[in-house]
């Protein structure tokens, strides 16, 4: 059974930085695009960030020159780096990734809460 287990999010003051983690386990497979989710309270969830397993990434405007997603080379963890966080980018956030059949794999979501 395929499973993502988020890690790494917490409470932290506006201008801090957040690391967090996500780790793949009972994968058969290579996912070929491990990303970030995220959802703030009464909103729906939306993309952060992606990086293929082409070592590719892109990321929503409103994290650029914030944000920094990597992975191993397995493709097995992705890790997304946030640094200069804001008020605004409190959210649970959720991993996913998608293997080569199109079926996306979630995690349970790790908080993410910015004070002003």
């Amino acid at each position: 059974q395929v499973q993502l287990v988020e890690s790494g999010g917490g409470l932290v003051q506006a201008g801090g930085s957040l690391r967090l983690s996500c780790a793949a386990s009972g994968v058969r497979f290579t996912f070929n695009t491990m990303g970030w989710y995220r959802q703030a309270p009464g909103k729906q969830r939306t993309w952060v960030a992606k990086i293929t397993s082409a070592g590719t990434t892109m990321y929503t405007e409103s994290v650029k020159d914030r944000f920094t997603i990597s992975g191993d080379n397995a493709m097995n963890a992705v890790y997304l780096q946030m640094d200069t966080l804001r008020p605004e980018d409190t959210a649970v956030y959720y991993c996913n990734g998608l293997n080569d059949y199109g079926y996306t794999y979630w995690g349970q979501g790790t908080q993410v809460t910015v004070s002003s």
